[in-house]
């Protein structure tokens, strides 16, 4: 529906009012900007690739996302974006790249845009690109899990054009969703949330530490469960599980073998009978029935896709949190790449503060496990309450609505909210 010029301005004055609280007097109060050096002109490379992988790996410690005083900011958050939504939305953001110091009618629409949410504040809408306006695409970028390079490439654009209804129905559902959680909560836990890509070690209603996550493929989810954290292996053995042997081991076994070359060789996989008899792997027949009836181990060491470290808790889905020898892939923003179990970025922080109750246990002597490759299995002595959970938008006490993308398209609102 079309939309008065009274009506748009009530709005962007209501939604800079509204902002206020989230940011304070200091932009870069809950994202640490690394400043205007980190972006590069669009005519060159779009920014700074090692300020975006040092952002994705280390999210900012931030609230906690299960926190019950998230409750009463979701529902402030909805009534705001009702109000947004009963006055028709926003413009759609024109598929255009743009950066600070530009002129272009794509930026005035830009800055009504961002002013509705409540990231352009304390100035008027303009078509010049501004670095008032470049620090407000940066909040923008990092409330919704991008990384903030105050640069509006295609990713941004595609957050930037998720309808506000869309946005308002993952507001509510989601509040839903933090109501089955947040007002009983342990003193103590780990949260993964499956969209954001992020794990959380909170305590007493506190992020101790935030870690940078990998999670399940879109074809191979990471479940949504209740558990407990009751054990840690260093160094460990990798059995692999069947969806791995099905979907990867096998067709990578079948292929090599048609090369005259063995996938078990290569990878230093060992291959089991029913027996527990180890084979020989140029015996194992890839083209036959027999790689199904057969159990595979992966011995520590570098190539060992567990890392270091593997967490376990109890659960029907043969998934674990752990390690990983491919530290890169936490640089990126798309981190959907397992095949259901979640690594995570600076475990040894993580695994430090699981084994506070075990006495004894520092960062050191977990380094020093890690550089001799100990085989080491730690059983905790209080096992610590562990949730995955899908919560693709929630606000927290300082104002702030975070919204990540509808990673396995739970939220009802089609693909709209998955394709950036």
């Amino acid at each position: 529906m079309a939309r008065s010029m009274p009506a748009i301005g009530g709005l962007l004055a209501a939604a800079l009012t509204w902002a206020a609280p989230a940011w304070g007097n200091d932009p870069g109060a809950w994202t640490p900007f690394s400043g205007g050096a980190a972006q590069k002109s669009l005519s060159g490379q779009a920014y700074d690739r090692e300020f975006v992988r040092e952002w994705e790996a280390n999210p900012p410690r931030g609230f906690p996302t299960l926190a019950a005083g998230n409750l009463e900011a979701m529902k402030i958050a909805i009534k705001r974006y009702g109000d947004i939504v009963a006055q028709g939305g926003w413009k759609v953001v024109p598929d255009k790249a743009l950066e600070v110091g530009m002129t272009d009618p794509a930026v005035g629409l830009l800055a009504e845009r961002l002013a509705l949410s409540g990231d352009l504040r304390d100035q008027g809408v303009s078509t010049y690109f501004d670095y008032g306006l470049e620090k407000a695409v940066k909040r923008f970028q990092a409330s919704n899990g991008l990384s903030p390079t105050g640069i509006v490439d295609k990713r941004t654009i595609v957050a930037l054009n998720v309808p506000a209804s869309a946005r308002l129905k993952q507001l509510k559902l989601n509040l839903t969703r933090l109501q089955e959680f947040a007002r009983a909560m342990p003193k103590r836990y780990v949260v993964v949330n499956i969209p954001a890509a992020q794990v959380e070690a909170v305590e007493g209603d506190r992020v101790v530490s935030r870690h940078a996550g990998v999670v399940g493929k879109i074809d191979r989810p990471s479940p949504l469960l209740r558990s407990a954290i009751h054990e840690l292996n260093f160094n460990p053995v990798w059995h692999l599980p069947p969806t791995v042997i099905d979907k990867d081991l096998i067709p990578r076994g079948q292929e090599m073998q048609r090369k005259g070359q063995s996938v078990l060789s290569k990878f230093g996989i060992d291959a089991y009978d029913g027996n527990g008899r180890k084979l020989d792997p140029e015996r194992v027949d890839w083209s036959s029935a027999q790689p199904r009836g057969l159990t595979y181990k992966q011995q520590p060491g570098k190539d060992n896709p567990l890392g270091f470290l593997k967490i376990n808790f109890h659960n029907g889905h043969s998934v674990y949190l752990h390690d990983t020898p491919s530290e890169s892939i936490f640089g990126r923003n798309f981190r959907a790449a397992s095949s259901g179990c979640v690594r995570v970025q600076g475990i040894e922080q993580l695994a430090a503060w699981l084994l506070v109750e075990n006495g004894g246990w520092s960062g050191e002597r977990i380094e020093q496990i890690k550089k001799a490759g100990e085989r080491l299995d730690v059983k905790l002595k209080r096992p610590t309450p562990l949730y995955f959970v899908y919560i693709t938008a929630w606000a927290t006490e300082d104002g702030v609505v975070q919204f990540r993308r509808d990673l396995y398209q739970k939220d009802g609102i089609g693909a709209t909210a998955a394709a950036y």
